[in-house]
C-alpha cells in the first residue's frame, strides 16, 4: 500500500494499492498492415493511392496505415450504395432484412474480445470500458434494431413508413464501434443502405466491422466503410445522392454540414458537443454520487459528448463531496489501457491533449482553483492527470466550454432555482445528472432543465431502448430507441 506522511488529509488520500500489472492478451487478434476502403462488399484501394497512419495514443506507434478517400471514392461508394437500395435490399421482405442485422450482433458478440482489444489500442481508452461496455452496446443496438425491421407499422401505426434511400453517416473518435452500430443498425432496420465514415484517429473498429459484415453475407454495397478526414466528411455531405445525413461530432462541423444541407431535400440529425451538469443536493446518497460523478467524467476520461464535467453541489455537502472526490480520485489509475487495473487510459491523439492541457492552463488563468491527482503518468504515450476545478465561476471558459478531456468543474448552489439556472446557462443541453432523494426533485428538475438526456442517482447509462439526443448547440433528432427509427424514414 501506499505510504503517507502521516497527516490525516495524506492518509485519507493516499488509499489506493498497488496492483500487479494483469493486461489483456493481443494474441488473439489480427490486424493488417493496411487498410483499405470498404465498398460494395470488397477492400479496394483508394484511386488517388493516398493513406494515413492510426497510432496507437498510449506508446505512440504506428498501428497500421489507412486509405485516405477522396471525392471519386465517395462517388463510388454512394453508386454501390444506391445500387444495392434499388435492386436488392428495398425489394427485401423486412423479415429478411432483420435476420442479418441479427446475424451482425451475434458475429459482433463471437468476435467480442478482439473488437475490444482493437477498441483500446487504437482509441485509448481502458479495456474494461472497451470490453464491459462498448462491445456488448454495439452488439445490442444490432439486436435491438433487428426486431423492428419487420413491425415499423407497429411502430408507426396509422402512418406508412417507408425507407429514405441511402445514408451518409459520419462518427467521431470517442466510440467508435459503438457509434458505428448507433447509426447502422437503424438505417439497414428501416430499409436504407449505408455509407459510413469512421474518425480519422480510430478508424480500426470500423474497419473490423466491415470484415465482419463482409463475411456476415450482407449483400454487397448494403453497408460501404470508406476511412478519411473532413475533406472525406465533406464529400459524403454534399454528395446530391445521399438522402440522409447523420452526424456525431463537434458543434462547430455540426453547423457547417447544416449550412450546406440548407435548401436540399436531405433529412438530418446532428449530435454535438455537450457540458453536461451533474447535480447533487443535501439529501443525496452521497457515496453513490461520487462514484457516479468518477464515472460520468474520470472513467472515460472526458470523452463523452454527455460527461458529466459541470458538477453542481448544494452548499451544505459541498466540503464532505469535494473531500470525498479528492480521495476516490487518489485510487484512479492512470495507465496502460490494456491492464485491467486501469481506469483512465490515453487521450485519443497529441492534439487532443494539447487542447486538453490548453484549457487546464486557461482555467488557471481565469483564477479557478486547480487540484489533481498525485498520480504518475506513463513516461510514454498521451495521458492527462484527473483535474478538478474548484470555485468556478458561470463566466469561466473552463464551465462554458467542451474540453472533452477529465477535467471537472465545482460551483456551489443554494436553492433549486439557482441551480436550474446555472445548469441551463450555456449553449449546450446535451445531458444532465440530479442526485436526489426526493422523487418530487427529480420530476422538477428534469422538466425544466435543458438537456436531452437526465438520469437521476446514476449517470453514463445507455440502452439501445432508451432515445439518445440533445438541445441547443447539442444538436437535434434522436437517435436510439423507437425514436431513433424515425429520421430514416418517410411517412
Amino acid at each position: 500500500m501506499k505510504k503517507t506522511n502521516g497527516s490525516p488529509e495524506a492518509s485519507t488520500l493516499s488509499t489506493a494499492w498497488d496492483y500487479t500489472p494483469s493486461p489483456e492478451s493481443t494474441e488473439h487478434i489480427h490486424l493488417e498492415k493496411q487498410y483499405e476502403l470498404f465498398i460494395d462488399g470488397k477492400f479496394v484501394k483508394p484511386g488517388a493511392g493516398k493513406y494515413f497512419d492510426t497510432i496507437n495514443p498510449a506508446t505512440e506507434q504506428k498501428i497500421a496505415s489507412v486509405a485516405e478517400a477522396d471525392e471519386k471514392d465517395v462517388n463510388k461508394a454512394v453508386q454501390a450504395a444506391r445500387k444495392a437500395y434499388d435492386k436488392v435490399w428495398s425489394r427485401m421482405p423486412a423479415a429478411e432484412r432483420a435476420k442479418y442485422i441479427y446475424r451482425i450482433a451475434r458475429m459482433i458478440q463471437e468476435r467480442s474480445r478482439e473488437f475490444a482489444v482493437i477498441e483500446s489500442m487504437d482509441g485509448g481508452k481502458p479495456i474494461r470500458e472497451s470490453r464491459d461496455i462498448d462491445v456488448p452496446l454495439a452488439a445490442n443496438h444490432f439486436f435491438y434494431y433487428a426486431g423492428w425491421a419487420d413491425k415499423l407499422e407497429y411502430a408507426f401505426p396509422n402512418r406508412k413508413p417507408n425507407s429514405l434511400g441511402v445514408a451518409g453517416q459520419i462518427i467521431p473518435w470517442n466510440f467508435p464501434l459503438l457509434m458505428a452500430a448507433w447509426k447502422i443498425a437503424p438505417a439497414l432496420a428501416t430499409g436504407n443502405t449505408v455509407v459510413l465514415k469512421p474518425a480519422e484517429t480510430t478508424p480500426l473498429t470500423a474497419l473490423k466491422l466491415a470484415e465482419l459484415i463482409r463475411d456476415s453475407g450482407l449483400p454487397d454495397g448494403v453497408v460501404n466503410i470508406i476511412t478519411g478526414a473532413g475533406k472525406t466528411g465533406a464529400a459524403i455531405v454534399g454528395h446530391p445522392d445521399i438522402n440522409k445525413i447523420a452526424f456525431t461530432g463537434s458543434t462547430d462541423v455540426g453547423k457547417l454540414i447544416q449550412k450546406t444541407l440548407a435548401g436540399t431535400s436531405k433529412k438530418l440529425t446532428l449530435e454535438l458537443g455537450g457540458k453536461a451538469a451533474n447535480i447533487i443536493f443535501e439529501d443525496a446518497p452521497i457515496d453513490q454520487a461520487v462514484e457516479g460523478i468518477i464515472n460520468g467524467i474520470f472513467f472515460n476520461q472526458g470523452h463523452v459528448c454527455c460527461a458529466g464535467s459541470r458538477l453542481f453541489v448544494q452548499e451544505g455537502i459541498a466540503d464532505t463531496v469535494i473531500r470525498k472526490l479528492k480521495a476516490r480520485m487518489e485510487s484512479l489509475i492512470v495507465g496502460d489501457p490494456l491492464d485491467k487495473n486501469t481506469d483512465i487510459g490515453a487521450i485519443n491523439s497529441k492534439g487532443q491533449l494539447e487542447t486538453i492541457n490548453r484549457y487546464i492552463e486557461i482555467g488557471k488563468n481565469e483564477g479557478a482553483e486547480i487540484h489533481q491527482s498525485s498520480c504518475t503518468l506513463p513516461g510514454k504515450g498521451y495521458f492527462c492527470k484527473p483535474t478538478l476545478f474548484l470555485n468556478a465561476s458561470q463566466s469561466h471558459r473552463i464551465v462554458q466550454e467542451e474540453i472533452f478531456g477529465p477535467v471537472l468543474t465545482i460551483q456551489t448552489f443554494r436553492t433549486v432555482e439557482e441551480v436550474i439556472e446555472k445548469a441551463n446557462n450555456i449553449p449546450y443541453g446535451l445531458s444532465a445528472g440530479v442526485w436526489t432523494d426526493k422523487g418530487s426533485k427529480i420530476f422538477n428538475l428534469t422538466s425544466r432543465l435543458r438537456a436531452g438526456v437526465i438520469w437521476a442517482n446514476t449517470y453514463n447509462k445507455f440502452d439501445p431502448t432508451s432515445p439518445f439526443g440533445g438541445y441547443k448547440e447539442s444538436g437535434f433528432g434522436r437517435e436510439g430507441g423507437l425514436h431513433g427509427l424515425q429520421p430514416y424514414l418517410k411517412f
